[in-house]
C-alpha cells in the first residue's frame, strides 16, 4: 500500500505546478472528496507559496523549471511491457519519484526480480541524481540484511531504472505480530538490522528513511532473515554517490515523520549524520516493543508540517513502559498477546534496560546518543545477556534542565520557588534539598503521565531521606505519598496500600508540628480511598475510625471536615449492611442535624 505521504506529496507536487484557477479542478479530482486530505495537500500549497520552495524537489515533486513533461501519447509502463531483458509482472511499490515492479529477468539467467523505474514525467535533473544515488548506494553494500543490486540501465525514452533481487516479505513490525515473535525474538532480527545499518554507515552512506515498510523479512531455510530496502534517499557521509548534482536544500523534508530524527526535521546548520540513522532505529525498536511509534503517524500527517517540527524537535516521548502502562486494557491484552506475554509481564520485560536503550537512541541531542549502530545492536545484545547496559540514566541535573525546558511557562511563572530549591541545593544541606527537589520533580513528571519517571524520581528521593535518620519523618512519609499515588495510577492498589501506610507510620512518628497535620490527613484520605478501591470494606472503616479519633487533636480541623469522615463511613456501613451503624452515624455527619 503506497505511503500516506507519499500519495499527499504527489498531489502538492503536481497542483504547484498548475495555476491557480487550474489547481481548484484538480484538487476536486485527485483529492476524491477526502476534505481532510485536501485540506492537508492546501496546507503544503499555502506553505510553499509563503517559504518558497522548502520541499526538495527530488522527493516532494518537479518544479516547471527542470520538468520533463511526457509528451502526447506518451504512457506509463504496465504488467506485459518490457524494459530491457526483462518483462514487468505486476507493479510491487510507488514512491515519490519511482514505481517498483516485480519482473522476470529472460537471459543469461532466468529469475524473478525487483525493477525500479524513475516515474513518467518526473525525470528531472534533481531526481535522476537522487535515483543514481540510490543505485550507487546499494551496489556499494555487500550484506546479507541488504537487498542486492543487480542490474541497471535506461528505458527507450532515456528514463534510468535499476535491478535489484526480489525480496518475498513483509514488513518487519507485520511479520512480527502476525508470527507472535516474543520480546526476545524480535530484538533478534532488531540487531540483524542494526548490523546492516552498520555495514551501509561503514560504506559511507546514511538510509535517512529507516522505517518499517522498508525492512521486509524474508525466510532463508526456514529462519526469518531482515533486509533493509529503499536506500532512496541515503546521502553519502563522504565523497559522491554520483557525478550528478545532489543538492539537499536549505529547507528540505526528506523522510518520514513519525521515524525522522531532529536533525532531519529542523531548520539548522546541523547536516543529518550516521546518528539521524541511530534515532530512527530507536524509533523501530520503540514500535516492535510497544506496539506503537513514540509519535503519533496520523496525529503528525494532520498537524501540518511546522508542528511536525516542533514536536519532534521540542516534546519528550514517553517510555516505552509508560506508553503500555497508559494504554486502554484491550488495547494492552492485544499487544501483549502479540508477544506471547501477559499485560504486567510485557510492562515489567520493557521497564529499565529497554527504556533506557531505547531513550538513549531518542535523544534530541545527537551527541548523548549511540555512537554507532553496532553499539545500540552491544547493548540489546548486554541486556539479552543479563549484563549491564551502557544506556545508564542521565543524570539528576541533566533530567532537572530537560524538565525546564519542557515547563518553561511553569517554572518562569515559579521562578522564585525554583531559584530557592536550587539555592538550597547549593546551600548548607545539598542532599537533603536535592532530595525534596526530585520529590518536587516526580509531582510534575506524574502531572505528565509520564509515570515511570515520576516513580524514579521519588524512588530515588526516598532512598535518600531513609538513609539520613535526622531528616523529617514527615518529609520522608510525603515522598511515600507520591510513590504510592504513582502506583495507584499505574493500578498497582496493593503497592500503593504498602506505601500509604508506611507514609502514615513516619507522619504520625513525628514529634515537630510542622507540615504534620496536614501531611497525615492527606495520608489517611489517600489510604482510606485505597483500601475501598481494593474493597476492603473492614480496614477502610477502622482507617477511618481512626482517622476519626485523631481529628481532634490536630490543629485547624473544622466540623465539615469531621462530617466528611463521618459521612464516609456511614456509606461503608451501609455497603456492609450494617444499617444501624450506618443511621448511627449519619446524623452526626450532617451539620444541619447536629
Amino acid at each position: 500500500m503506497p505511503n500516506p505521504l507519499d500519495r499527499e506529496l504527489d498531489v502538492f507536487s503536481a497542483a504547484r505546478r498548475l495555476l491557480a484557477g487550474e489547481r481548484v479542478a484538480y484538487l476536486d479530482e485527485a483529492c476524491g472528496g477526502d476534505p481532510e486530505f485536501r485540506r492537508r495537500v492546501e496546507q503544503l500549497l499555502e506553505a510553499d507559496e509563503e517559504a518558497g520552495t522548502f520541499l526538495e524537489n527530488s522527493v516532494a515533486g518537479i518544479s516547471r523549471s527542470d520538468a520533463n513533461i511526457p509528451a502526447a501519447g506518451m504512457t506509463a509502463e504496465k504488467s506485459g511491457d518490457r524494459i530491457g531483458r526483462y518483462r514487468l509482472l505486476q507493479q510491487i511499490g510507488e514512491g515519490g519519484c519511482g514505481v517498483v515492479y516485480m519482473a522476470e529477468q529472460e537471459e543469461p539467467v532466468r529469475r524473478r526480480v525487483a525493477l525500479k523505474v524513475i516515474k513518467l514525467g518526473m525525470d528531472t535533473k534533481s531526481v535522476i541524481a537522487r535515483f543514481e544515488a540510490e543505485r550507487q548506494a546499494l551496489a556499494m553494500m555487500d550484506h546479507p540484511n541488504i537487498a542486492k543490486v543487480l542490474d541497471a540501465g535506461a528505458t527507450e525514452t532515456g528514463r534510468p531504472y535499476f535491478v535489484m533481487e526480489l525480496v518475498r516479505g513483509i514488513k518487519i513490525t507485520d511479520y512480527c505480530d502476525q508470527n507472535n515473535l516474543s520480546t526476545d525474538e524480535r530484538l533478534d532480527l532488531f540487531m540483524q538490522i542494526c548490523r546492516a545499518i552498520q555495514h551501509a554507515h561503514q560504506k559511507g552512506v546514511i538510509h535517512r528513511d529507516i522505517k518499517p515498510s522498508n525492512i521486509l523479512v524474508t525466510m532463508n531455510d526456514g529462519v526469518p532473515l531482515p533486509k533493509v530496502i529503499d536506500f532512496g534517499i541515503a546521502k553519502a557521509t563522504y565523497g559522491r554517490l554520483t557525478d550528478l548534482t545532489l543538492f539537499t536544500a536549505f529547507e528540505q523534508f526528506i523522510g518520514t515523520p513519525a521515524y525522522m530524527s531532529p536533525e532531519q526535521a529542523e531548520f539548522s546548520a546541523q547536516d543529518p549524520d550516521t546518528r539521524s540513522d541511530i534515532y530512527s532505529l530507536g524509533v523501530l525498536l520503540y514500535e516492535l516493543l510497544t506496539g506503537r511509534t513514540p509519535f503519533d503517524t496520523q496525529k503528525l500527517l494532520r498537524a501540518g508540517l511546522n508542528e511536525i517540527r516542533r514536536t519532534i524537535c521540542q516534546e519528550e516521548p514517553r517510555r516505552p513502559s509508560t506508553c503500555l502502562t497508559t494504554m486502554l486494557g484491550a488495547d494492552l491484552t492485544e499487544i501483549a498477546k502479540h508477544r506471547k506475554a501477559q499485560p504486567a509481564g510485557l510492562i515489567h520485560l520493557v521497564r529499565g534496560d529497554l527504556d533506557w536503550i531505547v531513550m538513549k537512541a531518542l535523544e534530541k541531542d545527537r551527541s548523548r546518543r549511540y555512537e554507532t549502530a553496532n553499539s545500540l545492536a552491544l547493548d540489546v545484545q548486554r541486556h539479552l545477556d543479563n549484563e549491564p547496559v551502557r544506556a545508564r540514566p542521565p543524570s539528576n541535573l541533566y533530567r532537572f534542565q530537560k524538565l525546564v525546558r519542557r515547563n518553561k511557562l511553569l517554572f518562569f511563572a515559579g521562578g522564585a520557588v525554583t531559584a530557592a530549591l536550587i539555592i538550597g541545593y547549593c546551600a548548607g544541606q545539598p542532599n537533603r534539598n536535592l532530595a525534596w527537589v526530585l520529590y518536587h520533580l516526580a509531582n510534575v513528571e506524574r502531572q505528565h503521565k509520564d509515570l515511570d519517571e515520576a516513580h524514579s524520581l521519588s524512588a530515588e528521593a526516598l532512598v535518600m531521606y531513609e538513609n539520613h535518620s535526622d531528616w523529617s519523618l514527615v518529609e520522608r512519609g510525603t515522598v511515600m505519598q507520591i510513590l504510592g499515588d504513582v502506583c495507584s495510577d499505574e493500578g498497582n492498589l496493593t503497592e500503593a496500600e504498602s506505601y500509604y501506610r508506611q507514609g502514615l507510620k513516619s507522619q504520625q512518628s513525628e514529634h515537630l508540628v510542622r507540615f504534620r497535620n496536614e501531611a497525615i490527613l492527606n495520608s489517611f484520605n489517600k489510604l482510606g480511598m485505597t483500601l475501598l478501591h481494593e474493597n476492603k470494606l473492614s480496614e477502610a472503616e477502622g482507617m477511618y475510625r481512626e482517622e476519626l479519633a485523631e481529628l481532634p487533636s490536630l490543629t485547624g480541623t473544622n466540623g465539615a471536615g469531621i462530617a466528611a469522615v463521618r459521612q464516609i463511613l456511614a456509606s461503608i456501613h451501609q455497603m456492609e449492611g450494617k444499617k444501624a451503624e450506618s443511621q448511627e452515624t449519619l446524623p452526626q455527619a450532617s451539620p444541619v442535624q447536629q
